[in-house]
């Protein structure tokens, strides 16, 4: 595949995964964590199946013999990360959460040169460090030292979980290179609602939306869940974890540009900020011999 598109499909994939930002902090007003996660993938689910069968038309057979590692995959991605995110929405702001959110390409470097072995760059370490500043003076609005003054409520630890979740995910994902990439988040979902059904449903679902909640429903049941999920795992069997990575720090940028259109003011110091996370993007995907093992991973 031409580097291009897996940029493209990068960037797609964090795009539609900063509306989850976005509309989740609408929707968990209405909903507990453990029922949004469920109906979102709920929703997924009739759609993922029959995108794998049309898309892929996999042996199902050789996709479910990997039901021990899709199942480990469900619990990780489709159910902990989600639930941990919109736990965290229900006590911290949408910004917050992107905030630490930005720590994970670190943290996904990080374990990846321990777990994986992959080599850290000098052009690689320093594009992540300057998407990382780029993000924080979006979100600190230029005044870097207030990065020091927040105070940490339950919401931004439970991002920290989602985040030391969401890396582990990536990385057990690498074992996933030869199962079909829809098919596999196909039955990773299913294998993850089977999990999380009970619970959902025995704390009482409500039915009573409001439209808005509808609208932010059908929105994170269809990009982030389907949309950033397959465009992810195809990029990840094109780079490596390490440089795959970096492009989370975009969650951040279009959650600003998202916080725009939906009325908020922006101002220069965030269009610098963005400038400089895409900047260090560039330089991380710059690298010149990627490395040629796949990873796979959903969010």
């Amino acid at each position: 595949m031409k580097k291009s598109i897996v940029i493209l499909f990068l960037i797609l994939a964090n795009l539609f995964w900063a509306g989850n930002y976005i509309f989740g902090k609408y929707v968990v007003t209405e909903l507990s964590p453990i029922q949004l996660t469920f109906t979102r993938w709920l929703i997924a689910v009739f759609l993922l199946f029959p995108l794998a069968q049309w898309i892929e038309k996999p042996d199902w057979k050789s996709v479910w013999k990997a039901w021990k590692l899709l199942l480990v995959m469900g619990v990780l991605g489709i159910i902990s990360y989600n639930f941990f995110l919109y736990w965290a929405l229900t006590y911290t702001t949408s910004m917050n959460a992107a905030l630490v959110n930005s720590m994970n390409p670190a943290l996904i470097v990080l374990f990846s040169a321990l777990l994986l072995k992959e080599k850290i760059s000098s052009i690689h370490a320093l594009g992540l460090i300057i998407s990382l500043f780029g993000v924080l003076l979006v979100l600190t609005k230029g005044h870097l030292l207030d990065i020091f003054q927040l105070n940490y409520n339950k919401g931004d630890l439970l991002m920290i979980l989602a985040i030391l979740v969401w890396t582990f995910y990536s990385i057990i994902g690498k074992k996933l290179k030869n199962i079909p990439i829809i098919s596999a988040t196909a039955v990773s979902v299913f294998l993850g609602l089977f999990l999380i059904a009970p619970f959902a449903i025995g704390s009482g679902m409500n039915l009573d939306l409001s439209s808005k909640a509808i609208t932010g429903l059908l929105y994170i049941g269809i990009f982030p869940s389907v949309g950033s999920f397959i465009f992810w795992n195809i990029s990840l069997r094109h780079i490596n974890a390490g440089q795959a990575g970096i492009y989370l720090n975009l969650i951040a940028v279009f959650t600003a540009i998202l916080s725009l259109i939906l009325g908020h003011a922006i101002t220069i110091i965030q269009i610098l900020g963005g400038l400089l996370v895409f900047l260090g993007v560039f330089l991380t995907s710059n690298k010149k011999k990627a490395d040629p093992s796949a990873v796979t991973k959903n969010m």
